[in-house]
């Protein structure tokens, strides 16, 4: 047995570098988990990825950067997954628009204990056929059938107005969001494929062993919630629109998933949210930042004046539609800010509390 997967020990798989400073934080795991990895390396083989481990990470991208830390430290043994197979990774794209069901991609896989999923599956029927074939590669019955599988979702599955990847229909109108609480047992928005596609995983219980995770906004290393204020509210008005936020740093997230991992009878078969337990005012944000710092030669923001200085226009755009709204203080109250998620039942199951909030350090 190779020694970089004994037990006690961590595999081969090695922590990946933080994404640059220029992508874009996100709500939803899509971006290209190959992206964040260095360049292969002659020195992977396959045979040395086809044993057990703790945690197949299928898809090594930014999630990936805290968790395998976090699993070396505990002596947990883990395998990750890019499309190339790049650095030590097993090379494994899976396709949910396709039917196949050819079985070699899989077996390059190692068995493992715990399956995290860090990608969106979108399409009726994937899901299923990820866990099947994965089962049917496997070299003894049993090792399948004992695997337990975590899907990292988004609370986007609550709003429903997220296009459909890959359509060239334009995006509907924004929809007023509802002043209301919602938590983990709130229905998901009927339509939305990626929220079917969760549904139809954890319907796999109690035959396999599933869990859904619903990651609210990430941040941490490179990902800056400042960074986004430009992106979020390019003018007055889509600011004027902007309620709350939510959000959850990597460093909680990787805990998360080993808290499943360690616990996982008390996450079967449930869809849990994942925030820092805060909620966060968009013009409370916007008011405080501002927009990062200008370089030289950039052209000033739209509806900039003079009088704004380097942090833009968006701290007097606040200051006018509280004004203009009757607004005192921020932040608003939370029953103005449209939805508000409540992720308590997560950290109270599994005995946690957030390390990182305020979006600080």
């Amino acid at each position: 047995m190779s020694p970089d997967l004994r037990p006690g020990r961590r595999s081969r798989s090695t922590a990946t570098a933080p994404p640059s400073s220029s992508q874009a934080l996100t709500n939803s795991h899509t971006q290209n988990p190959d992206s964040l990895l260095p360049p292969p390396t002659s020195s992977t083989t396959r045979r040395s990825m086809q044993l057990s481990v703790d945690i197949l990470i299928l898809g090594a991208g930014w999630t990936s950067t805290f968790l395998i830390p976090l699993l070396s430290s505990h002596s947990l043994s883990y395998a990750a997954t890019t499309r190339d197979g790049r650095g030590d990774t097993v090379k494994f794209a899976f396709d949910d628009n396709s039917d196949s069901e050819d079985l070699d991609d899989y077996r390059a896989l190692p068995d493992a204990k715990t399956v995290l999923i860090t990608f969106p599956i979108t399409k009726r029927g994937a899901s299923g056929r990820l866990v099947r074939c994965y089962k049917l590669s496997r070299g003894r019955k049993e090792v399948g059938e004992e695997a337990r599988w975590v899907q990292l979702g988004s609370t986007g599955v609550w709003d429903g107005q997220r296009k459909a990847k890959g359509s060239t229909a334009p995006p509907p109108p924004p929809k007023p969001v509802e002043n209301k609480w919602y938590d983990r047992h709130t229905l998901i928005a009927p339509g939305h494929e990626r929220g079917e596609a969760e549904e139809e995983l954890l319907r796999l219980n109690p035959s396999c062993r599933t869990t859904v995770l619903n990651l609210a906004g990430l941040w941490g290393g490179a990902r800056s919630t400042r960074n986004w204020v430009g992106r979020v509210a390019p003018t007055k008005e889509a600011l004027r629109n902007k309620g709350s936020i939510h959000m959850i740093h990597g460093v909680d997230v990787a805990r998360a998933i080993l808290a499943i991992h360690s616990n996982f009878e008390k996450a079967q078969g449930q869809r849990w949210i994942l925030t820092d337990g805060r909620v966060y005012d968009w013009w409370d944000l916007a008011s405080a930042w501002g927009l990062p710092t200008s370089k030289d030669g950039e052209p000033p923001h739209e509806g900039e004046k003079e009088e704004d200085g380097e942090r833009g226009p968006h701290p007097r755009w606040v200051r006018e539609l509280m004004q203009e709204t009757g607004v005192r203080a921020l932040p608003r109250n939370v029953e103005a800010l449209g939805r508000a998620v409540d992720s308590r039942e997560f950290w109270e199951t599994f005995g946690l509390t957030p390390l990182k909030a305020r979006l600080e350090g």
